[in-house]
């Protein structure tokens, strides 16, 4: 584990540079550029509340008005979601690099994780300029945002390895991850409350770290403070432990990437 951060670290530009390169390929020969990383949550939080926003009156909590609920996840869900989907195949769309040049290959997911934070921002960004619309004012819980930030981007990137890899060695990984990814949205309070649904469901749905990651970004953005905060500490363990299970095991796998390619 030790060894493999510090080949991480030693290796930081080329992170920076893989970066830097998916964010231009992203974004190359488009319209509207950067503008697409708002324009997708700003529409579909249009659509959500317009089929939605009945189901879900008085159940919103401390968030004044259903759009703010429903945009504030979906930019929170789009940092986890869009991540994975990008960090699915990256081993084998580089497998040039992979199979040529000596360095440590956890820079793939690693970088396409860290390329979606400029996307978050922008939403970020976004969602503090609405506040004031809807008369939510800005308190010092937005200096817990980092830190929860940080808690999502552990679980991502322990995802993005374990699932870069898998994908490497089996391709149906790729098509399953497709269908599951879709699946766990709506598992998870992004649309919708979870205090809405039945007790049973709630204490299955409990089980899934996003959701109190999701709470205690609106509950900083929105309440001021860090909501819920044993659910969110358990996520964070969770999240740890899945980022070093996906580097220990990305680490021991490694030296086979090459053949299976």
């Amino acid at each position: 584990m030790k060894k493999s951060l510090l080949e991480i670290w030693q290796f930081r530009e080329l992170l920076g540079g893989l970066v830097k390169k998916d964010i231009k390929l992203r974004y190359k020969q488009t319209l509207i550029g950067i503008a697409w990383a708002v324009f997708s949550p700003i529409t579909l939080t249009l659509i959500f509340s317009s089929v939605f926003s009945g189901f879900t009156a008085g159940k919103t909590g401390a968030i004044p008005r259903y759009p703010l609920f429903v945009y504030s996840g979906l930019a929170v869900w789009f940092l986890f979601s869009g991540s994975l989907s990008s960090a699915v195949s990256v081993l084998v769309n580089n497998s040039s690099l992979v199979t040529k040049v000596y360095f440590p290959r956890e820079v793939f997911p690693l970088s396409a994780v860290f390329s979606k934070l400029l996307d978050f921002s922008l939403a970020l960004a976004v969602l503090l300029i609405m506040l004031p619309f809807f008369k939510v004012p800005l308190s010092a819980g937005l200096l817990w945002i980092p830190v929860i930030v940080l808690v999502q981007l552990a679980f991502t990137a322990g995802l993005a390895l374990l699932l870069s890899m898998g994908n490497l060695f089996f391709r149906d990984v790729k098509y399953i991850f497709d269908s599951v990814i879709t699946i766990w949205m709506f598992a998870t309070s992004v649309i919708y409350p979870i205090k809405s649904v039945s007790p049973l469901k709630n204490n299955l749905l409990a089980l899934n770290p996003m959701i109190p990651i999701i709470d205690a970004f609106r509950g900083a953005v929105f309440e001021g403070r860090l909501s819920n905060p044993i659910p969110f500490m358990l996520a964070s363990g969770i999240a740890f432990i899945t980022l070093f299970a996906g580097l220990a095991l990305f680490h021991k796998m490694e030296y086979l990437f090459a053949e299976r390619i």
